[in-house]
């Protein structure tokens, strides 16, 4: 799955997987008798048809065979979706194994996976962009949907848009597409704000809580409770997939939102509430950005395996020591000797009252007034 590698420099450096894995395996989390791992095949064409064309397919081909073309109109050999030997391979494993989750669920040998490889939202049907080839969690509730399924709920909490998904399934009223953000008037890529709410066959499922930069825990995790666990109960899913991009946290490079590795957790937590009240605990959860790989990645998405295997890792825990000596050999870093960051990730209710001169507010305010009349709930009270 590292060999989904867009070179030297890039931002989505495949040490971010190789990190977590070996953070999640020291803390014990893949040694859990209910736990089991699983290689995922490459996914085949026709499997990455059901959301993507086949000319965007043979074009991602081409991209990988010869990485000196590029095309630009397709979103291949950009400055952010270099082309790279094996590019088509590598998209389609990492793809695969969202796919794997899918089937696993829909077999009955597991009610929840992870793959925290993927979660590339930004992929769109015909078009690469923001770092994503092929877009996995599409793809997983695209399969979740041909097996059966009725009612999926994709929950984003991802600093950027999930403008990929949100465009794949724009029309599809069996799916409720929902995404916090930083807004687009300061980051990439500039969409998902309020009043994009759904195609004309399927109003209000979409839904997007475009949070003003410097958003820390306390308003992230209020904006959360103020509108995702209304609509998933309103839509009455059957399964949830989620992407847990932790590029909103505080010391990420690339935006800028100020969540802690103790509020991204609290996120997860939130999403698996979510699923155990309303999904029978059915619960796909994907990866997605994140890129300071050394002191953010590894511990957040650790945390996230432990959740989904409800075996959460306590914030207190501390790091293993032989992953700290791993980190200090190869990246000459210092990484956090916690689980958490040791901060207070108090939020107030949405019910006990909102000002209207506060930006997070405001933004939540704007989602509900666009989204909450079509599912039958009141802006103000639900």
């Amino acid at each position: 799955m590292a060999a989904y590698d867009f070179g030297p420099g890039h931002p989505m450096a495949p040490a971010r997987l190789e990190l977590t894995a070996r953070l999640a395996d020291a803390l014990g989390l893949f040694d859990l008798p209910h736990v089991s791992l699983r290689e995922p095949d490459t996914a085949s064409d026709a499997e990455l048809q059901r959301v993507h064309s086949a000319d965007y397919i043979a074009a991602v081909r081409r991209a990988g065979e010869d990485p000196t073309a590029s095309d630009p109109e397709r979103g291949l050999g950009t400055e952010d979706d270099p082309a790279f030997a094996g590019m088509h391979e590598a998209s389609a494993r990492l793809a695969g194994a969202s796919l794997l989750c899918a089937e696993v669920l829909l077999s009955g040998a597991s009610v929840r996976a992870v793959n925290f490889g993927g979660g590339l939202h930004h992929a769109s049907r015909e078009r690469a962009s923001g770092f994503c080839i092929y877009n996995d969690a599409a793809l997983a509730v695209q399969r979740l949907l041909d097996g059966g399924v009725g009612k999926v709920a994709y929950i984003d909490v991802d600093a950027h848009h999930g403008d990929g998904t949100q465009s794949i399934f724009w029309d599809d009223p069996r799916v409720l597409t929902i995404s916090l953000h930083e807004s687009g008037l300061t980051l990439f890529p500039g969409t998902g704000f309020a009043n994009e709410t759904g195609g004309p066959r399927a109003p209000g499922t979409a839904v997007n809580v475009a949070l003003p930069a410097g958003t820390g825990d306390a308003g992230w995790l209020r904006a959360f409770h103020a509108v995702v666990p209304q609509l998933v109960g309103a839509f009455e899913p059957e399964v949830i997939v989620s992407q847990h991009g932790c590029d909103s946290h505080a010391n990420d490079p690339l935006t800028n939102l100020n969540l802690s590795v103790d509020g991204q957790r609290e996120a997860a937590t939130a999403v698996a509430g979510l699923a155990g009240r309303y999904c029978g605990n059915r619960w796909i959860a994907t990866g997605g950005g994140g890129y300071d790989i050394t002191g953010v990645v590894p511990r957040t998405w650790s945390h996230l395996i432990g959740i989904v295997a409800q075996n959460p890792v306590p914030v207190g825990t501390r790091v293993p020591e032989e992953w700290l000596e791993y980190v200090r050999e190869k990246f000459g870093r210092n990484a956090p000797e916690r689980m958490g960051d040791d901060v207070d990730i108090w939020w107030r209710s949405w019910e006990v009252g909102y000002d209207p001169a506060d930006p997070v507010d405001r933004s939540i305010i704007a989602t509900r007034k666009e989204v909450f009349p079509l599912h039958g709930l009141d802006p103000w009270f639900d």
